[in-house]
C-alpha cells in the first residue's frame, strides 16, 4: 500500500512538472519582445525546473 502512494505522489508531481512547464513553454514560444536564442534558453529552463524559472522569467519580462 505503501508503494502505491509513493507512486501516485510521484505521478501528480510529473503532471504538475509537465503541466507548468507547457504553460512556460507557450508563454514564452508567444512572446515577440525575444529573440530565438533567448527563447530557446528560456524553454530548455522550463524543462528542466518550471517552477523556479518561471518565477525568473515573469520577473524578468514584467
Amino acid at each position: 500500500m505503501t508503494e502505491l502512494i509513493i507512486y501516485a505522489i510521484l505521478f501528480l508531481i510529473l503532471i504538475g512538472h509537465t503541466l507548468l512547464a507547457s504553460k512556460m513553454y507557450n508563454a514564452v514560444h508567444q512572446n515577440k519582445t525575444l529573440d530565438i536564442q533567448e527563447k530557446n534558453d528560456w524553454k530548455l529552463k522550463a524543462l528542466i525546473l518550471p517552477v523556479y524559472f518561471w518565477g525568473r522569467y515573469k520577473r524578468r519580462v514584467l
